[in-house]
């Protein structure tokens, strides 16, 4: 009973197996001919019929018979064998022949895209044909306006071209028969051919336009703007030359001659309506007069400088000399009172000795502007760098003597820093007795004298001569440093001393009662005697805090009031 149960679950899960697959291929099926008859309802001959309306001859007529070729191949060949594959592949559906089926629709699906392939190229070459007759005959007339436009300019101003209004007019003679070739290709079919004429019209005639609107920018520029330049470059370079500038090294008639061959090769290209490299070589023309404009005006700019500096810089040349000269004997005197390092010696030998190589440059220099036979934008170089090094050394020299006049002032300070540390400790000493405190400890007195000797250090170095004021900042420091901690200390001891006499007179109201109270405040009265007054603080601090906590804030409210 289980096996004929079992067998007929299996039938029955292949039959809705064989049955979901069919209904899968055929859904496949339907699709593909749909597919085939969306390609029989194309309009592709309603398209066709639009050639008709153009001229049937030539190029139109025989592309028109091939397009119709290939429509009826597919439609009378191709499609039927589309048919017959769809039958071939719902029988191996019927037949439960799944694997040829799939085979037979893949080819059915190759078939199908190799048809849309064809009448896609077979619409846009007819697309092409049809727009090209339109696009023809609209851009056709404009190319008519435009070669009107021209001839009748070039009429017009047929004296602003020279020679080459022949050569403008023959070449749009020569594109004016390309009209009468495209009207012959279009009255034969040939839209195709036609459209090329076009296209070749519009760029001989782009061409021409370019030509006529340069040559006689161009023709001006050869003729007369650029000659006209270059004579008044060698007029201004011959006046220059009387007036005793040196400039050979411009290679000025040099320039001049292949400026000029070159002008008449442009307008030689120019006459012959070539103007493949004549704008880019004009510029480049330009740029070289430009130049030579420059060259000579610096030669005129750099004598006026040398005119107007060459005694200031002198006058700067012998000043420095003397300020080295003096700060060469205040060195001297200042070495007798104070110390002065190796490097601040030399700083003014080393400016001595540039300024002695100046004055060799400076003497070569004018020697060259004397003679006059060295380019005037040469020696303005040479003079402007001798003027810059004179103002560094210039610079040099006030930081020195700045620095010169900085000992005696630091030497000042230091005897002033000292009075004010001097009397500091002085002050120190006499709060000390009137704060009645009973006596010192011994680390105060070893402060007080660390604080004397430092003091005591600095003058003896204050009485060396020469001074060394390096030297001398560095014990003021260590003065200055002890001194000051001498007095933090003195004040904090004497406000000690103050608290702890405060905090045992409070203390005495719990000496009788409190036991361990009169125990701390004799060791801290110990202490106190023993002058280790912070001991005594905290011994006397420690036993009453026991018994009356945040007494020590009571008392400090009570030395504050």
């Amino acid at each position: 009973m289980e096996y004929i149960i079992g067998g007929i679950v299996i039938v029955i899960v292949l039959f809705l197996t064989g049955y979901i697959l069919k209904k899968k291929y055929y859904k496949e099926i339907d699709r593909l001919e749909t597919w085939k008859m969306d390609i029989v309802n194309r309009p592709v001959l309603d398209e066709m019929s639009k050639v008709k309306q153009l001229n049937m001859t030539g190029q139109t007529e025989e592309l028109f018979e091939r397009w119709r070729t290939e429509w009826d191949e597919i439609v009378t060949a191709q499609l039927p064998n589309v048919e017959e594959y769809l039958f071939d592949a719902e029988e191996y559906i019927d037949k439960y022949r799944f694997r040829k089926a799939k085979e037979v629709q893949q080819s059915i699906e190759k078939f199908l895209n190799e048809i849309e392939e064809n009448i896609k190229k077979l619409l846009s070459e007819l697309n092409e044909l049809v727009g090209s007759e339109e696009k023809n005959r609209s851009d056709i007339e404009e190319l008519k306006d435009l070669y009107r436009e021209s001839k009748k300019s070039l009429l017009a101003h047929h004296h602003t071209f020279g020679k080459t209004a022949d050569i403008l007019e023959q070449q749009l003679d020569e594109t004016f028969a390309k009209f009468e070739v495209f009207d012959e290709k279009t009255d034969n079919g040939n839209y195709l051919e036609a459209r090329e004429i076009v296209l070749t019209i519009h760029a001989q005639l782009d061409e021409i336009k370019f030509k006529m609107d340069k040559i006689p920018e161009f023709l001006v520029e050869c003729q007369s703007k650029i000659p006209s330049q270059l004579k008044e470059l060698s007029d201004g370079y011959k006046e220059m030359v009387e007036q005793g500038y040196i400039l050979d090294h411009i290679e000025f008639d040099k320039e001049i001659n292949r400026l000029e061959n070159e002008t008449a090769a442009y307008l030689s290209l120019i006459e012959l309506a070539d103007l493949t490299d004549v704008q880019n070589g004009i510029e480049e023309m330009k740029g070289s007069i430009d130049f030579l404009y420059e060259l000579l005006e610096a030669e005129v700019h750099a004598r006026h400088y040398i005119g107007q500096q060459d005694v200031p810089t002198r006058d700067m040349l012998f000043t420095n000399k003397e300020i080295n000269r003096q700060l060469k004997v205040e060195v001297e005197l200042v070495r007798q009172s104070y110390h002065l390092s190796e490097k601040d010696i030399i700083i003014q030998t080393e400016l001595e000795k540039k300024l002695s190589l100046l004055n060799k440059s400076y003497e070569v220099l004018e020697h060259k502007i004397i003679s006059e036979n060295t380019a005037h934008t040469m020696l303005k170089h040479e003079l402007e760098g001798i003027k810059e090094q004179l103002e560094e050394i210039e610079d040099e020299h006030v930081k020195f003597a700045e620095k010169l006049q900085a000992l005696r002032k630091d030497e000042m300070a230091a005897r002033e820093s000292i009075n004010d540390l001097r009397k500091k400790l002085a002050e120190t000493s006499r709060l000390v007795s009137k704060s009645n405190i009973p006596g010192l400890p011994q680390d105060y007195l070893y402060l007080m004298e660390d604080a004397k000797e430092s003091i005591g250090n600095v003058i003896i170095k204050l009485d060396e001569k020469p001074l060394n004021i390096q030297t001398i900042q560095q014990y003021l420091e260590v003065a200055v440093l002890t001194v000051e901690k001498i007095v933090n200390t003195t004040n904090d001891m004497i406000e000690t001393v103050m608290l702890v006499e405060k905090v045992i007179q409070y203390g005495n109201r719990y000496r009788r009662r409190y036991p361990s109270v009169a125990k701390g405040l004799q060791d801290a009265e110990a202490s106190f005697r023993g002058f280790d007054y912070k001991a005594a603080l905290e011994q006397a601090a420690t036993s009453i805090e026991e018994i009356d906590p945040g007494v020590m804030n009571k008392i400090e409210e009570l030395i504050s009031e």
